[in-house]
């Protein structure tokens, strides 16, 4: 197994493209049948099959139809491994900035009759 860490921007897109493959295969489906399950052509997932290669959008398109797109859920995710780690991603959250004027617009100065 291909350690990414270690590995090109290249290698690890032809490695996903080869496992993708290899559940395509076990699930006993033609390129055609997977295609048309993930609403592209069959020439994408050729493609991404056989370099790697393909738009984000049809990747996980082609996930999806495979039935893998749980195991996206944790892709990203953010691994905290300390309170510190914790607190910092806390705060790194982003915090939108008080409005300087309101929506209503100026206001009628109040008569003193």
């Amino acid at each position: 197994m291909l350690d990414f860490s270690l590995a090109s921007f290249v290698e690890i897109a032809s490695e996903l493209g080869a496992r993708l493959k290899a559940l395509r295969l076990a699930q006993g489906l033609q390129q055609t049948e997977l295609a048309t399950r993930a609403g592209v052509s069959r020439y994408v997932v050729q493609e991404l099959e056989g370099s790697g290669k393909c738009t984000l959008l049809s990747w996980l398109r082609i996930v999806q139809a495979l039935g893998r797109e749980s195991d996206l859920q944790e892709l990203f995710a953010l691994k905290v491994n300390s309170i510190a780690q914790m607190e910092l991603a806390d705060s790194a959250r982003r915090v939108r900035a008080p409005r300087k004027f309101s929506r209503k617009g100026p206001t009628a100065p109040e008569s003193t009759a």
